[in-house]
């Protein structure tokens, strides 16, 4: 198992709570990003650094990811091209994504994209709270006890 982050998007506490559970469970993790990211000194935690682009990232980890992996995103389009790969997707507030729920992302993320498109303020996100981090920490300590 393998866990992948887009690493682009993600919150530095996110990263944080990833880095320490990778050197504790011993469980290799790509950060894959356009730009350099700061890593910790670990023989489990490497970067690998894509050219620049709309979505290069997102490609590479669809064609490095193998079922079972784990991917870390906040991009629902990713989400579901993980999930459709056998694999498993977590945004950084916790919510795992599922053959459940992807669909319904999907659906409200192309109906706010419409609403931008045409002129609607929309606003963004809630900005990342300490409820979001340990929720996140809380969805991914339980997904790794159930791989082992």
């Amino acid at each position: 198992m393998h866990i992948w982050v887009d690493g682009d998007a993600c919150p530095k506490a996110i990263k944080d709570i990833l880095f320490k559970a990778a050197e504790r469970k011993q469980i290799a993790l790509t950060m894959v990003a356009n730009q350099q990211i700061q890593l910790p000194p670990s023989r489990f935690i490497k970067m690998l650094q894509v050219s620049a682009g709309f979505d290069v990232a997102d490609s590479k980890i669809v064609e490095q990811l193998s079922e079972g992996d784990l991917v870390i995103t906040g991009d629902i389009p990713l989400a579901n091209d993980v999930i459709t790969k056998g694999a498993h997707a977590l945004n950084p507030r916790g919510e795992m994504y599922s053959h459940e729920n992807i669909k319904e992302r999907l659906n409200m993320r192309d109906f706010m994209d419409t609403l931008r498109s045409n002129g609607v303020q929309t606003g963004g996100p809630a900005p990342l709270s300490a409820r979001d981090i340990q929720a996140f920490a809380n969805q991914l300590d339980k997904f790794l006890a159930q791989i082992k």
